[in-house]
């Protein structure tokens, strides 16, 4: 990429994305090779999901990535029926948040998982998912 183009990739992620240019576009890049990555701070060892380009603990920049790999247990879970607009043709939607020991990861819940189908303390993986005009994001399936 030449120093005059802009990196707008961040625009193609989620059902609706209200940023294009940021310090972390990389993770587009890694999502549309099907990694889920977030940031661990080289200074103090935080893990970031989603990915920062500073840590908040060291205030240093020297971030690595790290893949979000494996299945989380499910700590909590919601699912929707009001949305801010752009999101509302996808409701009913479930959200969650996923432990994962160093770091928590918050997402959708698989539309082709039921809520009744979910449990607290449950494994559950997060997995990138192809959304319709060239868009793209992750979810969390059943383990």
């Amino acid at each position: 990429m030449s120093k005059k183009e802009i990196d707008n990739r961040f625009s193609k992620f989620g059902t609706v994305s209200f940023t294009g240019i940021t310090r972390i576009n990389d993770f587009i890049g890694y999502l549309e090779q099907g990694k889920l990555m977030g940031t661990k701070c080289k200074k103090c060892g935080i893990h970031y999901f989603p990915p920062r380009a500073d840590c908040s603990h060291s205030l240093d920049s020297d971030m690595e990535w790290f893949e979000v790999q494996g299945a989380g247990k499910l700590l909590s879970f919601s699912t929707l029926t009001f949305a801010p607009t752009g999101f509302t043709q996808d409701l009913p939607y479930t959200i969650a948040v996923l432990d994962y020991g160093d770091y928590k990861v918050f997402g959708r819940v698989d539309k082709a998982v039921a809520e009744n189908d979910l449990a607290v303390g449950m494994a559950m993986k997060a997995v990138v998912q192809q959304l319709p005009n060239e868009h793209i994001t992750y979810v969390f399936q059943k383990a």
